[in-house]
């Protein structure tokens, strides 16, 4: 099989496509985030908007990574563009970023394909899709130096079900500690052109109040239950374009034998809303780490 890549479609604007000054803008945000690398992280949830609006905030869940053990990496992100209520998988051999190519494992692909479940993307799709490119650069400077392979799964507008079975199908890959897993998602979109005004006037300012909406969600994943993340979605429709890839992996933690624990580390927005003719994007990150405490 020939190569066949997936060019890094949104560097130049959603962030530089000067290798120099991306490895340098990286290094930075990963420094002053002051997070230290922990080997017991096995998974995290960051966001993708450009990096001039969660760059900074995205170094809070990647600064996480000790990649020392980690061959693997699989990705799950959520399709702004395409309509599947499927997974689809890449056809892609590889990866590229402006600071270096991130190969596709394509044994493991392979192995997903053949369960029946998931289609495969059409490389335009592939490449027309941010949520997983905007993870890339950073997995390619944590990685820098290291063996290791992904393995994209676009993650589409999949029905509760098909949530907890695609978790089930995946749960297997949680207990082998080579493999690590990055789940893409923006939280709150605030404001009239995101459709979506919800204001609890009790909290104050609005600003506030999407944040203690967000922090709702934020702690009903921390607990690791898909059903309460699901039922406060539909209660409140908090606009969290990764839904469905974070549901998917909290149906994987729950179904895979290792215990592990997601906790957010930082929360930001990239404007205060004060007025209805404000409009925000929030952005939270994660690590999800191996629970000691709770012995399986």
């Amino acid at each position: 099989m020939g190569t066949k890549v997936r060019r890094p479609s949104h560097a130049g604007s959603w962030y530089t496509d000067n290798p120099k000054q991306l490895s340098e803008e990286l290094d930075g945000w990963l420094q002053s985030c002051g997070v230290a690398k922990s080997p017991e992280v096995r998974g995290v949830i960051a966001p993708h908007a450009g990096y001039s609006y969660s760059g900074r905030a995205a170094a809070y869940a990647f600064g996480n990574i000790d990649p020392s053990n980690i061959t693997r990496v699989f990705l799950l992100g959520p399709s702004h563009h395409y309509y599947t209520p499927k997974c689809a998988l890449s056809t892609a051999t590889v990866y590229k970023t402006p600071i270096g190519d991130l190969p596709i494992d394509l044994e493991v692909t392979e192995e997903l394909k053949a369960t029946g479940k998931f289609e495969q993307m059409d490389i335009r799709v592939d490449e027309a899709e941010h949520s997983m490119e905007m993870h890339l650069p950073y997995l390619a400077k944590v990685f820098e130096g290291h063996q290791v392979k992904i393995v994209p799964i676009l993650v589409g507008a999949v029905s509760a079900e098909n949530e907890a079975m695609y978790g089930q199908i995946l749960a297997k890959y949680v207990d082998d500690p080579n493999n690590f897993f990055s789940i893409s998602s923006d939280f709150c979109h605030w404001g009239s052109r995101f459709n979506y005004m919800h204001y609890d006037k009790k909290h104050g300012p609005i600003y506030k109040s999407i944040e203690a909406l967000d922090k709702m969600g934020m702690d009903i994943i921390e607990t690791g239950d898909p059903d309460s993340f699901k039922q406060y979605l539909l209660e409140y429709d908090n606009t969290i374009c990764g839904r469905h890839p974070i549901s998917v992996f909290l149906h994987m933690l729950r179904n895979s034998s290792t215990k592990i624990k997601i906790k957010f580390l930082r929360y930001e927005q990239s404007s205060q809303c004060k007025s209805t003719r404000d409009s925000s994007v929030s952005y939270a990150s994660a690590a999800a780490k191996t629970d000691e405490s709770s012995s399986s």
